[in-house]
């Protein structure tokens, strides 16, 4: 819904001629920077853990958030915001990436986005999980994975701490590729996924999932 068509009222039209100052209005309404979205998982955390908060980072993970950092930091880039979800491991991965974090949201927590084809066998969530999720991710992905505002000037950078089911999902939309196929992906613990959206609306993915900032024994799947 971000077309420059989109955007305008067609019905208005010019009190003076008459006509509707059609090019004018479009060109008006049209991106013009670029948004560099960097999808980050979150590192590896306790499994044992029975609620969220004691679902911790462990040391290693503490370790790959440290790598994270640095990895993001080298890329000399001037990110515009740092969005995390509200879940413990996410948020222990994001104080360690940056002390300044402008912002957290319920909308990328973990979850259940839409029943994958084909299905697994270890992993069967109930149906009613898809629909409270699937819902959920769903608008994660519309609020946040958007060309840029027509008032934007220059290019964004941000970054959005979250999980691998959320991030999978997005990719597949994003994308424009069958959704339910989000589950034939994996992502370590700590990697970065690079969405680039151009101002047509044109999106692309620079990288899925990387890690080769770490070494060998640091990378896990968890």
């Amino acid at each position: 819904r971000r077309e420059p068509l989109a955007l305008i009222n067609l019905k208005k039209k010019n009190e003076e001629t008459g006509e509707e100052e059609l090019a004018s209005r479009l060109n008006h309404c049209k991106a013009k920077a670029t948004r560099h979205i960097f999808l980050i998982r979150h590192s590896q955390y306790n499994l044992d853990g029975r609620a969220d908060k004691d679902r911790t980072l462990t040391p290693l993970g503490r370790e790959q958030a440290e790598l994270t950092g640095h990895r993001l930091a080298s890329l000399g880039l001037k990110f515009d915001q740092i969005i995390y979800s509200s879940m413990t491991r996410a948020t222990e991965t994001t104080e360690i990436i940056s002390k300044h974090l402008p912002d957290n949201t319920d909308l990328l927590r973990e979850g259940a986005p839409i029943e994958p084809d084909p299905p697994v066998s270890h992993w069967k969530p109930e149906a009613v999980q898809y629909y409270e999720d699937g819902a959920r991710i769903e608008a994660a992905f519309r609020n946040f994975i958007h060309r840029a505002d027509a008032k934007q000037e220059e290019d964004s950078y941000e970054i959005f701490v979250c999980h691998a089911n959320v991030i999978r999902y997005i990719v597949c939309r994003a994308l424009q590729f069958p959704p339910e196929g989000w589950l034939r992906m994996s992502l370590n613990n700590g990697s970065i996924t690079h969405l680039v959206i151009r101002p047509n609306g044109r999106v692309a993915l620079r990288t899925l999932g990387d890690t080769g900032f770490m070494p060998p024994d640091k990378i896990t799947r968890t």
